[in-house]
């Protein structure tokens, strides 16, 4: 962290994204052993997903009650929008865009439930607040521009 209100991404945001990728490849090996009927896949696909655990561990601050699988679901839904959004690029970038939108506010919402700490309150207001009048995707998007920084060496 550079400074209390800002996440500093250099390091959390690239470990995100790896852990984005090995989520995807859990999902492609569970598939794969199902198309080849091979069950050797498995193996990789537990050692896939301790790499993941590991890496997850390292990266979660909050992971009350449910939300470590909140934040494994966030960031497999997050990467799955954006690979989805990379398939209109050419053919309907509209459509591109609103699914980035989505993913850029499933990616939101997992940094704002680790950036409000370890405790209930701090979580449950994160939600309150998400909640009111419906503008979450407003509300998330304005937030994580403001506690992420990619680039603190400017």
């Amino acid at each position: 962290m550079k400074d209390e209100n800002k996440a500093d991404l250099t390091s959390k945001e690239d470990l995100a994204i790896a852990v984005m990728n090995l989520i995807s490849i859990e999902e492609h090996l569970s598939f794969t052993v199902m198309k080849t009927g091979k069950k050797e896949y498995l193996h990789i696909l537990g050692s896939v997903r301790k790499l993941r655990i590991g890496l997850m561990k390292s990266l979660l601050n909050n992971t009350e009650g449910e939300l470590w699988c909140i934040s494994k679901h966030l960031l497999a839904a997050t990467m799955r929008q954006m690979e989805t959004a990379t398939k209109y690029i050419d053919a309907d970038g509209e459509k591109a865009h609103e699914i980035l939108k989505g993913a850029f506010g499933a990616y939101g919402l997992f940094w704002l439930l680790q950036k409000s700490g370890d405790d209930a309150k701090g979580v449950l207001k994160v939600l309150k607040d998400l909640g009111k009048k419906g503008a979450w995707k407003k509300k998330v998007s304005k937030t994580l521009k403001e506690i992420l920084e990619c680039c603190f060496e400017k």
